[in-house]
């Protein structure tokens, strides 16, 4: 998909966002010149930059102690729930 058949309003619908007509103009223009950036990275030479070495030196686990503390119940994380069963939230189907 190129910068000038970009579908705005067919992205915006699959995100569940909805748009006016100045909007998808406004976000059309700006997803093109963001793609034609991008398009230019593509066109940088890298090859002479290093690959990132991996230090040997650093700790292997950074990740924090896991800590027991209070967390919601199953019974209030879904009070607000539009739809739920089997203690469950249910969530509408969003992909094609």
């Amino acid at each position: 998909m190129n910068s000038q058949t970009l579908d705005v309003a067919y992205v915006a619908s699959l995100a569940r966002i909805e748009l006016g007509k100045e909007e998808e103009t406004l976000f059309q223009s700006q997803l093109g010149k963001v793609l034609e950036y991008a398009q230019e990275l593509r066109q940088v030479d890298v090859s002479s930059v290093p690959d990132t070495p991996i230090d040997p030196n650093l700790p292997t686990n950074v990740l924090r102690e896991d800590v027991l503390r209070a967390s919601l119940s199953a019974a209030e994380a879904l009070r607000n729930a539009p739809k739920q069963a089997n203690h469950l939230f249910i969530m509408p189907k969003i992909v094609e």
